[in-house]
């Protein structure tokens, strides 16, 4: 059996799955009457995937942290400072995008996060920006800042939305791309 824990799911389904999620869990679903012993053996015949993709997994992880430790606001002062800063290259972004796009968002708010670039509350016209766009390229901050405006018009990720992002921003996959890329080697 292998080293790292497996979390074993019944669920109604015909045949067993594995799964390493982002964090590195290993999850096995499995139908419901499928006796444990065949579920080890299916684990065990699928070792070396298991651990190619744990290997992965936690290259991913590395490069995550690697990028976002390059930001230091682990202080109050520092934490002001790094909101000046992206208030600062945000501003004229939203500025220009916002009259282009016929917009007005309500207000903006600067948080550190990790798990995303930035959330829009179409009810409040709300925009949160997170502080870790400091750690990207100016094309790609205006990427985040345009996706969060066209949400002021498009509330879901539909068809329409993605007219927005064509219309507004043409090479916003390229630049997706180029985004998650950055993250994930840890480089800048």
């Amino acid at each position: 059996m292998l080293e790292h824990p497996v979390i074993i799911t019944r669920r109604r389904t015909s045949r067993i799955t594995i799964r390493i999620s982002k964090d590195g869990e290993v999850r096995v679903s499995a139908p419901r009457l499928v006796p444990k012993p065949v579920i080890e053996r299916f684990i065990e015949s699928q070792r070396d995937w298991i651990e190619k993709n744990l290997a992965k997994a936690e290259a991913r992880q590395a490069g995550r942290e690697a990028f976002y430790s390059k930001l230091d606001i682990s202080t109050a002062a520092a934490r002001k400072k790094a909101v000046a800063q992206l208030r600062e290259i945000v501003s004229p972004l939203i500025e220009k995008y916002s009259a282009e796009m016929g917009v007005e968002p309500a207000g903006i708010s600067f948080r550190a996060t990790k798990t995303r670039w930035g959330s829009c509350n179409p009810k409040t016209r709300q925009l949160n920006l997170s502080l870790y766009l400091l750690l990207l390229p100016q094309r790609c901050i205006e990427h985040i800042v345009v996706h969060e405006l066209a949400h002021l018009l498009v509330p879901n990720h539909g068809p329409r939305f993605y007219a927005v992002m064509d219309k507004h921003f043409p090479d916003w996959k390229q630049v997706r791309k180029e985004t998650s890329k950055l993250v994930f080697s840890g480089n800048i």
